[in-house]
C-alpha cells in the first residue's frame, strides 16, 4: 500500500490525457517526482495504473518515454498515455510485484540470497541491450568531491585512494542508471517488473553495477560480503565486468552517501571504505 498524500501535489486530474480517463487516486508513493498511484478507464476497461509528473529539476520525462518504447523490454512498464511533447507526464499500467524492501526489511522468513543471483542477472541482461540511445547526464555521484569534503569528514585516505586509482576509461554499454532496489519488482522471488529509466542511457557499466550494490540509509540487506558476491555472481552468469572498478565506484559512491545516514549508517560505510581500499 502506498502512503496517503505526504506533500503538496500538481492537481493530476487537470493533466491532458489523450487515452486515458483519471477516476480514483489510490496512494502517493515517494519519489523525486510527482507519482499518483491511481485507477482510470483505459480502452474501455477500468485499469490500475501509475502517473509520473516532472517535478524535480533535471526530471527527464521524454527520456524515460523514449528509452521505453525502444527498449520493448518486457519487464518495462507498459506506457499507454502522455503529453504531447513527452515532456510533463506519463501514464504506465500498474505492474504486480513488491520491493525487496518489503520483502526483506519485513519478513524474517524471507532470505536475500534467494534474490541477488537473479537482480544482478538481470541487470547483465540489460546492459547487453542494442540500439541508439543518448549519452546519460552527467550527475554529480560520477566526479570525486573536492578534499575538503573528504577532511570534513576525517576520510581523506578514501579521497588519496579515489584520485590515485581513478579509471582511464570506461566500458561503455546501455545502463539503467538508477537499478537499486526501489526500482525493482518481485513476484514469487522472480522480477516481474523494471521502473524508472529517467537516468537510462549509454554509460558505464560498472558504475551502473556499483549504484545497485550500494546499501541506502535503513536497508537491511546487501550489507555483507556474501551478498555482494551472490549479486556479481549473476552478473558474471550473463556478463563481463571488473570487479577491481566496481569497488572503485562503490567507494566513490559511497563518499557521497555517508553523510545521508546515522551514526549506525555512518559507520556502516566507514567499514566499507576501510575495508575496500587498502
Amino acid at each position: 500500500m502506498h502512503p496517503a498524500k505526504w506533500r503538496e501535489t500538481i492537481d493530476p486530474f487537470e493533466l491532458d490525457y489523450h487515452h486515458f480517463r483519471l477516476t480514483e487516486i489510490l496512494g502517493y508513493p515517494h519519489a523525486g517526482n510527482d507519482v499518483f498511484h491511481a485507477k482510470g478507464i483505459y480502452q474501455q476497461q477500468e485499469t490500475e495504473v501509475y502517473i509520473k509528473v516532472a517535478r524535480q529539476q533535471g526530471a527527464d520525462i521524454r527520456r524515460e518515454i523514449d528509452t521505453i518504447l525502444k527498449l520493448n523490454l518486457e519487464l518495462a512498464p507498459e506506457i499507454i498515455d502522455y503529453d504531447q511533447n513527452r515532456e510533463q507526464f506519463v501514464v504506465t499500467i500498474a505492474r504486480q510485484g513488491e520491493r525487496l524492501s518489503m520483502l526483506l526489511n519485513q519478513n524474517k522468513d524471507e532470505k536475500s540470497m534467494d534474490y541477488l543471483f537473479e537482480y544482478g542477472q538481470t541487470l547483465a541482461i540489460l546492459h547487453q541491450t542494442q540500439g541508439i540511445f543518448k549519452n546519460v547526464k552527467d550527475r554529480r555521484f560520477f566526479h570525486i568531491p573536492p578534499e575538503e569534503h573528504f577532511r570534513e569528514l576525517r576520510l581523506e585516505e578514501v579521497y588519496h585512494y579515489l584520485v590515485k586509482h581513478k579509471p582511464e576509461r570506461e566500458n561503455r554499454c546501455f545502463c539503467h542508471g538508477d537499478f537499486h532496489y526501489a526500482n525493482i519488482l518481485w513476484k514469487e522471488k522472480h522480477i516481474s517488473a523494471i521502473l524508472d529509466f529517467e537516468l537510462s542511457g549509454m554509460g558505464n557499466r560498472e558504475f551502473d553495477i556499483a549504484w545497485a550494490l550500494i546499501v541506502r540509509p535503513g536497508q537491511r540487506f546487501l550489507l555483507t560480503e556474501e551478498e555482494i558476491r551472490e549479486f556479481l555472481r549473476g552478473y558474471a552468469s550473463k556478463g563481463d565486468f571488473q570487479e577491481d572498478l566496481v569497488r572503485y565506484y562503490m567507494v566513490l559512491i559511497y563518499s557521497f552517501f555517508y553523510k545521508m545516514g546515522e551514526t549506525e549508517y555512518q559507520d556502516f560505510v566507514r567499514s566499507f571504505l576501510q575495508q575496500n581500499i587498502r
